[in-house]
């Protein structure tokens, strides 16, 4: 140790020695460095790193060796032979290179150690051999004792000092391992050359490269320092890359690890799971503990692995570079899941397969939300393809952008007419070109697309109706849209114009018959009258009603009537010339307007119409001939406006109903002042009412027989303030033409009925019901109150009909005499024999009296026809057991006639006057 101190102090240059520890210390900490950098790296970066730390170590300690050399005075002139000096800088990279190399590559234990050791005899070597190569006139010679020493410490610390290297992760293991191996270069380089003994001998002669030590020095150092400051920044830089690296992995491993949509996992290149990530969990269902190890086919239902789907995707995985598919996967208790999957193969620098990266996303929900669109989007061609109108979506630059066979059709365009991008001013030529069967000029074209364009001006759009084709009306609604184009549907309306031509013909014209209704006459009246007060012209307006029309229906059916109102209908309308115009207005009413200037005009019209009506009909081989009343009115003579001209007309024709023998008639200004009468009547029927101006007379009911009293029947009186006694065949028309005959008969009925109760015998009251009354729905229900009210008996009232009243609607009105008689109360036919099918009633209902009309019995004396009705009557009564009374007994002569036939009951003037309760007469004859 003496020795060493001794050589230290005495035989070395201090500012020598500092430089040397300074290029030992750099070196040392680059050695660290490099071999670190070695170790955490593989394949040729190792390598490269390798060399680099032998380069720099061996550069390092063999500088530091040279310096420490040029520090030393052994008190004679030296120089260095150049062959062996660079021999001991290769001995000095290849041997601790090969150390660095040991400790880092190798796996056996110890490889740190021995490695250390090899680089402390790479010093041991470095420094003998350039003390080899010192030239010097002498001899050198050494003591063994510091040589083995010497060796033995460059091991020992290099030993230690890989050791610590290879495990510090901190810069303090980097110092320590750093400062161990500075120990091994120092130790052994002072130790060594404590030990050296040099003989001088001026005889030998230097020959070698002779340099000053202190610019020898000063370059090894700088170059020394250059060569350790590029290999330490590259260490440094490393470390750095290093470090960024392993953030990023870090970062990107948590990042993986924390996906949960995704499974991110790796698969070794046999295909077992390396591992397993959170998003793996998820989707899959294992943990894993429970997945890593195993083959990754598991997740693959059976058919799929078995068809060798798994070893499938990774050899194409290895051929193409990828593998992608949509598929089915099994989670961890079976359940399928649809996975999108995407394999790749994971290699390193030298292109060795490492394994397989392995993602898979559930797309389940995906799948399902594409089939529903994929669904939608096919249900909404297949509603395009088959909607009844067309449809077409245009950009905001008029470019269609989506339309339907439907519109194709309904303009008949060609196929290769219509396609995505087409403009809207070509459509509309097409569809010109389509209609007219030729290419449209410009000019129509510029027309069309303006009357179209115009649409989208407005506010929502707007709707155009166009002609397609002859047979063919299309109805076009154009709606903007918010972003620019719009939405164009048609409609093809040719059905519905067709269906509203109809009706409105069905709105202006008979449904039956075919000829103008009422409205449509109106509109033509108007017009006509216009015309003829311009041009100082005549207008007739005809009122015609047809005879014995009921009779026909009643006789023959309703059938049988309505094919009578439409022959004659049609002979109507076929022998109407211009300016002549019928219409029907409901029933058996029509109407005719006539233009003319003469009144032979008027008279040709008048008498056609009259042999249109009167020409025979034959139903199914029935022949009748049918006959009509006309009542004419002339404006603007008679009237000036519609209205009353038509009333006028109406006028006449009931003139000419009234009338036996004529066929027409023409309004007169008495036959107005008749009509304001029937007027002032209806008016007076209601205060009537109200003023209790009506009495019920009673005209006494006897047995032809026994003469005995059977019952009364209610004759109805009007006492008016002014007027005086009104007849009831003057005012119970008007009643039931204003409604009033409702009131006033439940008023005879119930003072009837009242009247009836109070008298202390069985005696029957007899009440006439009108038409009217019997089509009142709540007929019954009055029937039934107002004997309760009043306690009559049912069987004690007698309601009495002529045939008339069941004629217009003998069905219902038979079901409401049903009704009646279901109460106890008996039912008359009166004034039989007079109406048009006696016997069809009489043989509909069964009636509990028939009473004879008076005009068979006034005129039996004088005419052996009405003696032959009454026999018949009488007779048919007892065929059938009905009991009959005659009407109109006013002789003893009739009476006797009655009696010896066997007539039932009689009535009239010579049994007794119809009279109030409270008179004379029906007091003896109730007490008779």
């Amino acid at each position: 140790m003496f020795r060493v101190i001794s050589c230290l102090t005495d035989q070395h240059d201090w500012v020598l020695v500092a430089l040397a520890a300074i290029v030992c210390l750099v070196s040392s900490f680059a050695a660290v460095n490099l071999m670190q950098r070695a170790k955490a790296t593989d394949g040729a970066s190792r390598l490269k790193w390798l060399l680099t730390a032998g380069l720099a170590t061996g550069f390092g300690i063999w500088a530091t060796h040279f310096i420490a050399m040029l520090a030393y005075d052994p008190g004679v002139a030296t120089g260095y032979d150049l062959n062996l000096t660079v021999l001991s800088l290769v001995m000095a990279i290849v041997v601790t290179g090969a150390g660095i190399a040991l400790a880092v590559t190798a796996d056996f234990k110890g490889a740190q150690a021995a490695g250390g050791a090899l680089v402390g005899a790479g010093i041991g070597c470095m420094h003998y051999m350039g003390m080899t190569a010192m030239q010097m006139p002498g001899y050198i010679s050494w003591q063994m004792d510091l040589v083995l020493a010497s060796i033995v410490l460059g091991m020992a610390f290099g030993a230690v000092a890989l050791m610590v290297a290879a495990r510090a992760k901190t810069w303090k293991g980097i110092a320590a391992a750093t400062g161990l191996l500075v120990l091994a270069i120092v130790s052994h380089h002072f130790t060594a050359m404590g030990g050296v003994v040099i003989t001088p001998d001026p005889a030998r002669v230097i020959g070698g490269l002779m340099l000053k030590p202190d610019s020898m020095s000063l370059a090894i150092a700088v170059a020394a320092m250059s060569v350790l400051a590029v290999c330490l920044s590259a260490a440094v830089q490393g470390r750095r890359m290093e470090a960024v690296v392993a953030a990023s992995e870090r970062t990107f491993k948590i990042l993986v690890e924390g996906v949960t949509d995704y499974a991110i996992y790796m698969l070794d290149e046999h295909g077992h799971v390396n591992n397993w990530n959170a998003g793996a969990e998820r989707i899959k269902g294992f943990k894993a503990a429970e997945i890593v190890g195993k083959h990754f086919s598991c997740f693959y239902p059976d058919d799929t692995r078995e068809a060798g789907g798994p070893a499938t995707a990774l050899s194409i995985a290895l051929e193409t570079g990828r593998y992608e598919e949509e598929g089915l996967r099994l989670r961890k208790g079976g359940e399928p899941f649809w996975a999108h999957v995407i394999i790749t193969p994971v290699r390193d620098e030298n292109n060795n397969l490492l394994g397989f990266a392995k993602i898979t996303r559930d797309v389940t929900s995906r799948r399902a939300d594409h089939e529903r669109l994929v669904k939608m989007s096919g249900n909404l061609d297949m509603a395009l393809t088959h909607m009844s109108q067309g449809l077409c979506v245009f950009d905001k630059n008029e470019r269609l952008v989506l339309s339907n066979p439907r519109f194709t059709e309904m303009f008949n365009l060609p196929a290769d007419a219509v396609y995505e991008g087409s403009s809207f001013r070509h459509l509309i030529e097409q569809g010109l070109a389509a209609r007219d069967g030729s290419v449209p000029d410009g000019a129509t074209v510029r027309e069309a697309y303006a009357k179209h364009k115009a649409l989208l001006y407005t506010a929502g759009g707007g709707s155009l109706v166009v002609e397609a084709s002859q047979n063919t009306v299309i109805s076009m609604i154009y709606r903007p849209m918010p972003q620019g184009g719009w939405v164009a549907t048609y409609t093809d309306i040719t059905a519905q114009r067709r269906d509203e031509e109809r009706i409105a013909h069905m709105a202006r014209h008979d449904g039956l018959t075919g000829l103008p209704n009422r409205e449509h006459f109106n509109t033509y009246l108007n017009q006509e009258l216009d015309w003829a007060r311009r041009h100082h012209l005549k207008v007739a307006v005809v009122a015609i009603d047809l005879d014995r029309f009921k009779e026909i229906n009643d006789t023959r059916g309703h059938a049988a009537g309505d094919e009578v109102l439409k022959t004659l209908s049609a002979r109507m309308q076929e022998m109407l010339h211009e300016d002549e115009f019928v219409a029907r207005f409901g029933g058996d009413e029509f109407s005719a307007v006539k233009r003319f200037e003469d009144e032979a005009e008027l008279m040709d019209f008048i008498g056609r119409l009259n042999d249109s009506l009167s020409a025979m009909i034959d139903l199914d081989g029935y022949e009748l001939t049918p006959e009509g009343s006309l009542g004419v009115a002339i404006f603007p003579q008679d009237a000036d406006k519609r209205d009353p001209l038509m009333n006028n007309a109406d006028l006449a024709l009931y003139r000419a109903k009234a009338s036996h023998g004529e066929r027409f008639c023409f309004y007169e200004a008495r036959m107005d002042e008749a009509a304001r009468d029937r007027r002032a009547i209806a008016k007076d029927l209601w205060e009537a009412i109200k003023n209790d101006e009506f009495q019920v007379y009673y005209q006494i009911q006897k047995s032809v027989m026994t003469g005995e009293t059977t019952g009364y029947e209610a004759l109805l009186r009007w006492i008016h303030p002014t007027r005086g006694f009104v007849s009831p065949v003057d005012f119970i028309p008007v009643a039931e033409e204003c409604g009033a005959i409702l009131e006033i008969g439940e008023w005879v009925l119930r003072n009837a009925c009242r009247e009836a109760a109070s008298w202390d015998n069985d005696a029957k009251i007899a009440v006439n019901l009108s038409p009217v009354q019997l089509g009142n729905v709540n007929l019954v229900q009055v029937v039934h109150e107002i004997l309760i009210e009043t306690g009559l008996s049912p069987k004690r009232l007698e309601l009495e009909i002529t045939e008339s009243t069941i004629i217009g609607d003998k069905v219902r009105a038979l079901h409401i005499l049903r009704q009646i008689k279901a109460l106890g109360v008996t039912i008359a036919i009166d004034d039989f024999g007079t109406g048009y099918s006696s016997l069809d009633t009489l043989n509909s209902f069964p009636f509990d009296k028939i009473k004879i009309d008076r005009s068979f019995l006034m005129e039996a004396e004088q005419s052996p026809q009405s003696l032959a009705i009454i026999k018949a009557i009488l007779a048919l009564g007892k065929s059938l057991n009905v009991p009959v009374l005659a009407e109109g007994v006013e002789t003893e002569t009739q009476l006797s006639l009655l009696r010896a036939e066997g007539c039932d009951e009689a009535q009239g003037y010579l049994l007794g006057r119809p009279a109030p309760m409270s008179g004379e007469e029906i007091r003896r004859a109730k007490s008779a």
